[in-house]
């Protein structure tokens, strides 16, 4: 029998020990808070709203002022431009992506790959809060060292915790099977899973972290969409699936090169497996959301400093996971690129390499990630980690061995049931 938890049984007498992103923010100066993904927010709503806009020709009709006034006519001819770029907009999203799914939370069963911190960590806490029944993959423990997550999550009673290599065939295959039988088949997949980013040039990569990088970023993107994706093909609700990639596969800075090739790569397995969906007819019943965001405030991102804070603004990571989690609640599918300037990098591909070169150059891009990572090796904590993850492949796989070898293969000890509030 599937396990369901009801939203509307969760109880509000206690919050969930939330992650400590926001205990661990300190106050920005206000000048830091002025980007340019605020000012356009601030126009969106204001003189680029339709609604707004024909506010002004109605107030000078209220004036008795002619039709064949200059100021009626542009005003009437602006707010006219503005609403038919809105429905073009709607128009495009529609022939693009159908129309949306029927989501029903109590429904629906989410699987986050990667959920024991940052991103996937609130999207976790967000849905068990809600009373979803949560399924949350990790080769870490939840509220791992450094890595941003919380000790546990004892008052969220609709998640529960598999570790799980998800860049192991193997061990995907079996956590879904208990997945399946505990909680039901996932119908809203998540993939947040990232490697730690490595700073290096590619001279200076030594194999075992190119691998880790391959297997942690996109070799468990095909064994996530290959397990699960037949049970959502074969539910009656159908399903959404949503791949994390980055900006940074279009803009290629300099000591990315493992990272930024495997962003590429997730970016591209997605779309495919969209057109897939779309040649068999089943687009209308599985939705692919690709979210593809520049730098977030999370441990990952620690050793890289943003170039311009007014072009390229850090994403607080709640901010991103408010944005995924009203699309998939809305069934739609389609792409989601914050900050701002990530709408328009599919545009710097046509630019003249001569603009490309010195909007690299004034952006300092190729310079951020260096620039980051020596600041972090003179606090001692920086590459160092991150070529220790690396290098420690081989021995943390021996250790996870041991400790499946230790406990019945498929039993409850494998899983930490944790228990939310909403």
């Amino acid at each position: 029998m599937s396990r369901r938890v009801s939203p509307n049984r969760a109880s509000r007498s206690a919050l969930p020990a939330l992650s400590p992103f926001s205990a661990k923010t300190k106050t920005p100066h206000w000048t830091q808070a002025l980007t340019l993904d605020l000012i356009i927010r601030v126009l969106h709503k204001t003189i680029l709203h339709p609604f707004l806009a024909w506010l002004i020709p109605l107030c000078l009709r209220a004036q008795a002022t002619p039709y064949s006034h200059p100021s009626f006519v542009a005003t009437t001819a602006y707010a006219s431009i503005l609403s038919f770029l809105l429905l073009l907009n709607i128009l495009n999203k529609r022939i693009a992506y159908g129309l949306p799914r029927k989501v029903s939370l109590e429904d629906e069963v989410v699987l986050v790959a990667g959920g024991a911190s940052g991103l996937g960590l609130l999207i976790a806490e967000i849905y068990g809060m809600r009373g979803v029944a949560v399924a949350v993959l990790d080769v870490r423990d939840v509220g791992g060292v450094g890595m941003g997550g919380v000790e546990e999550w004892e008052e969220v009673h609709s998640v529960r915790y598999y570790r799980c290599d998800v860049g192991d065939w193997g061990e995907v295959e079996r956590v879904k099977r208990m997945v399946e039988k505990e909680l039901g088949t996932p119908t809203i997949l998540i993939n947040c899973i990232a490697a730690p980013i490595n700073g290096m040039s590619i001279t200076s990569l030594p194999p075992t972290a190119i691998s880790y990088t391959i297997h942690s970023n996109l070799v468990s993107c095909f064994n996530i969409l290959q397990q699960f994706l037949p049970g959502m093909l074969s539910s009656p609700t159908g399903g959404t699936v949503v791949n994390l990639s980055s900006v940074v596969s279009y803009l290629t800075p300099a000591g990315l090169s493992d990272y930024v090739a495997t962003k590429a790569a997730i970016s591209a397995v997605h779309k495919t497996v969209e057109a897939e969906l779309r040649v068999s007819g089943d687009n209308d019943r599985v939705k692919m959301l690709l979210i593809e965001t520049g730098q977030m405030a999370t441990a990952l991102f620690e050793a890289v400093k943003t170039p311009n804070n007014f072009f390229a603004p850090v994403l607080e990571p709640v901010q991103v996971a408010r944005e995924i989690v009203a699309v998939v609640d809305s069934g739609n599918g389609g792409s989601i690129r914050l900050p701002a300037y990530g709408a328009l990098v599919n545009w710097y591909a046509v630019l003249p390499v001569a603009i490309q070169r010195l909007a690299r150059y004034l952006s300092g891009i190729d310079s951020a990630v260096g620039v980051g990572v020596e600041a972090e090796k003179r606090k001692g904590n920086g590459s160092e980690r991150a070529m220790a993850s690396s290098d420690s492949i081989s021995s943390e796989k021996e250790r996870e061995k041991g400790k499946a070898s230790s406990s019945s293969k498929g039993s409850d000890s494998d899983v930490e049931l944790i228990e939310a509030d909403a």
